[in-house]
């Protein structure tokens, strides 16, 4: 042990004072890296201090470690996988938006062309059935070829579709087939990232839930095609006249070509732009021959098509307004179509009129009626109006309708309208229900067309309990003792009246109805003026009824509508047509073979212009505010009416004058038009003779009276009350029952049965018939208008703008016209 002093250890925790020598510890022993060294030295391994990593300098501080990058790829991939589940599970496929599921209701032809579209949007949607093979793989061409088996999100597409813009191949989208459905079917057309997001998730999710066939039917059915048709039956239409069915590869390709561009590849309203639009469509079809759905020779053979000059128009001016409105009540009143339902559109309703007839009533109406007026020298012409309607007997259809000139100009639809007097052609309704019903005359003698009636004007007619009624004849003519043939060629209301009451008024109104006209009709009401045409049926009503009788007494319930589609689908079921026999084949054969006569020697001669056997009934309502013609040939029923209607206050008005003519009657215009109508309706087809089974007696002709006033009766009036139309002796007039005209038994059918006075008029018969000089409405002597039980002509009692005329007896200051035509 050393005698030296030891040096002092310094308390724990407390530095030396003195720094230590490299390689010594506080303590004097070797330090850490003393302790590497000397390991160093005697060669121990492992022992060395490691060199420190210098520090990243310059540029090279800008580029991440490969650590970072990991790290930020796995973080991002799980985002974006985070990101894809939460956005596939957050965002749901929405309803339709409102542009998409608008659909206008189209009203087609019989031979299924467009005749007019009502609603806002013009589109139709159609099952992919109803859509041409070609035309489905030319918008495949155009817009997605590998569609059926790529996926619904394809960035290749998008790539390739930025190259083919950028290069000059035309502008076209990225997005899938898929992807442009959801855009216009459940979003918008608005360039937001919000919208293209939403659209691709739905976009996988709808690929998931539909079907290729399905996504492509929703795309084909949504997509603009210019013209201001949406989707491809509309286009089809708009641009080539066609249903999508019947579309060919060309037109198909120019259709997919316009998805790119639809105003400015429209070669007719851009026909500086038909380089390009051709080119475009060079691309789709080069595309389907690519993809093997068109031949290399059809490719080649393949012309650019013409689109057509002008599209049908979906609005609602001419004939389209009416028929729209008339067709909709008729789906509705029949419960085919409720009326939200009808209002949602999405309908295909093919009509059973036909073009070519409904063309030709237009213009017949145009040449005989409308081409005579002068507005502008004559005010009475702004007064007129016509309606008309045209039923095939065989089948119920109606073929043919006339309401107007102009839907957007005069709204009223006058061959279904029920306001105005249907004058004598309610007269043969009368016979056909004597006929039907064995009826006797006063004195016991069956009616047929050779049984003699008393044509006096003015004759109180016998039988009836409802008080003393005496129509007048045309002019106050006296025809004396006439056959029923006879009364019916000169429209004879004195004969007519006493029938009615022989027959039982209640009976000749069951018979109408059993004809077709409805129960419902205004001013059908069991009394001796229901022969002379008080009832205010529409010209459909009188065709319907007409056709009854030239189907030998079948009737079946018309209809308006051939089929109903639903979005090209679902068919409607429509009701079943059902005929019976209203009337006996004997009633109504006898029927026609009186009316041949009328349009052979009577007041109908110029309905002889159809070249076709026909027959038919001349009609006049009171004042001249209606002239009626109704016939039919063995194909064709058709009943033509000219009205008075002032424009502004929509009154009923007389007719005198128009046309520069004294007076406006149902031999005149018409009888003219049903002529030229019929003629051209049926040209073409062969000429129908009738087929007809008689009453026993009436297949022999009598000889005609010797009266002297023998030439037809130059009106149909119904009223008899009225002086200027009172002297249309077809309406009103009354005629005591029996060959001598004299007193008769009590009425058979009729004389206990009816009880009350007629009504239509609403007062009580007066004791003498419509006076024959201009007096008060109602010209009955006591009070009782004659228009209460009169006829149309002979008065409905009803003011003008109700639809009657005035009264049967007349108006004063109405100065007496000459005889009218019949």
């Amino acid at each position: 042990m050393s005698d030296e002093p030891q040096p002092r250890q310094p308390d724990e925790g407390w530095a030396p004072k003195e720094p230590q020598p490299a390689g010594e510890g506080p303590t004097g022993e070797p330090g850490e890296q003393g302790q590497r060294a000397e390991h160093a030295e005697h060669g121990e391994p492992g022992k060395a201090k490691k060199p420190k990593r210098p520090k990243r300098t310059g540029w090279r501080r800008l580029i991440p470690t490969w650590r970072i990058v990991l790290s930020t790829v796995v973080i991002g991939l799980l985002l974006i996988v985070g990101g894809f589940f939460l956005g596939y599970h957050l965002v749901q496929i929405p309803a339709a938006n409102a542009l998409a599921t608008k659909q206008s209701n189209v009203y087609l032809y019989a031979d299924g062309s467009v005749l007019a579209r009502d609603g806002e949007v013009n589109r139709e949607s159609v099952g992919l059935a109803r859509i041409s093979k070609d035309a489905q793989h030319a918008v495949l061409a155009a817009e997605d070829r590998d569609f059926y088996t790529e996926s619904a999100i394809d960035p290749g597409a998008m790539i390739r579709a930025g190259w083919n813009t950028a290069t000059g191949k035309g502008k076209q989208s990225g997005s899938t087939i898929t992807q442009q459905y959801v855009k216009n079917y459940y979003l918008g057309q608005e360039q937001t990232v919000t919208r293209k997001v939403k659209e691709f998730f739905i976009s996988i999710k709808l690929d998931r839930e539909k079907s290729k066939s399905e996504i492509l039917e929703g795309y084909l059915n949504t997509s603009f095609f210019g013209r201001g048709a949406y989707g491809i039956q509309a286009a089809a239409q708009a641009y080539f006249g066609v249903d999508a069915k019947d579309l060919t590869a060309a037109q198909g390709a120019y259709l997919a070509s316009l998805l790119n561009a639809p105003s400015q590849y429209d070669v007719v309203a851009h026909p500086e732009n038909r380089p390009a639009a051709e080119g475009r469509w060079n691309y789709v079809m080069n595309g389907m021959a690519d993809k093997g759905w068109i031949s290399a020779t059809d490719r080649a053979a393949a012309k650019f098509p013409k689109p057509k000059q002008s599209t049908i128009s979906t609005g609602m001016s001419g004939q389209r307004g009416y028929v729209v409105n008339i067709v909709r009540k008729y789906l509705i009143e029949n419960d085919i179509v409720d009326e939200e339902e009808l209002g949602r559109g999405g309908y295909r309703i093919t009509t059973t009129l036909q073009k070519d007839k409904q063309d030709a009533f237009v213009k017949a109406v145009d040449d005989k009626l409308m081409s005579q007026l002068d507005q502008k020298e004559r005010k009475v012409d702004t007064y007129v109006r016509a309606g008309g309607a045209s039923v095939d007997p065989k089948t119920g259809k109606v073929v043919a309708m006339y309401n107007g000139i102009d839907y957007v100009k005069q709204y009223t639809p006058n061959a279904v309208r029920r306001d105005f007097q249907v004058g004598s052609t309610f007269k043969p309704f009368v016979f056909t229900s004597a006929v039907e019903n064995d009826s006797e005359t006063q004195d016991g003698r069956t009616i047929n067309p050779n049984t003699r009636y008393d044509g006096t004007s003015e004759r109180p007619v016998q039988g009836w309990s409802g008080g003393r009624y005496a129509p007048e004849n045309e002019d106050h003519r006296d025809y004396g003792d006439v056959t029923v043939r006879e009364a019916t060629d000169k429209s004879i209301n004195a004969v007519y009246a006493q029938m009615a009451v022989d027959v039982g008024s209640d009976k000749v109104k069951q018979t109408a109805i059993d004809l077709g006209l409805s129960p419902d009709t205004p001013e059908l009401t069991p009394s001796p003026s229901i022969a002379l045409g008080v009832a205010t049926a529409s010209p459909l009503d009188m065709a319907e009824a007409y056709a009854t009788i030239a189907n030998h007494g079948k009737h079946g319930t018309y209809t308006l509508v051939e089929q109903v589609m639903k979005d090209g689908k679902r068919e409607v079921e429509l009701p079943e047509r059902r005929e019976r026999q209203a009337v006996s084949r004997q009633a109504a054969d006898t029927t026609t073979s009186v009316l041949r006569s009328v349009v052979e020697k009577g007041t109908a001669t110029a309905a002889q212009a159809a070249g076709r056997p026909a027959a038919g009934k001349t009609g006049t309502a009171e004042e001249d505010t209606a002239a009626w013609f109704a016939g039919y040939t063995p194909d064709l029923a058709t009943v033509v009416a000219v009205m008075g209607q002032d424009p502004k206050t929509a009154a009923h008005k007389p007719l005198y004058g128009a046309m520069g003519l004294e007076r406006i009657n149902g031999g005149g215009a018409p009888a003219e038009i049903w002529g030229q109508y019929t003629r051209n309706a049926l040209k073409g087809e062969p000429v129908a003779e009738f087929s007809l089974r008689l009453q026993e007696g009436a297949d022999v002709t009598a000889p005609p009276s010797g009266d002297a006033s023998d030439e037809p009766g130059d009106g149909d009036a119904s009223g008899s009350g009225d002086p200027d139309e009172g002297t249309t002796g077809d309406e009103d007039t009354s005629e005591t029952p029996g060959d001598s005209g004299t007193g008769s038994t009590p009425p058979g059918d009729s004389g206990g049965t009816e009880s009350g006075p007629p009504t239509t008029g609403g007062g009580t018969p007066g004791t003498g018939g419509p006076s024959t000089e201009p007096g008060p409405t109602g010209g009955g002597d006591s009070g009782g208008d004659d228009s209460a039980n009169g006829g149309t002509d002979d008065g409905g009692g009803a003011t003008e703008g109700a639809g009657g005329g005035d009264s049967d007896t007349g108006f004063p200051g109405i100065p007496v016209t000459p005889p009218r035509r019949q």
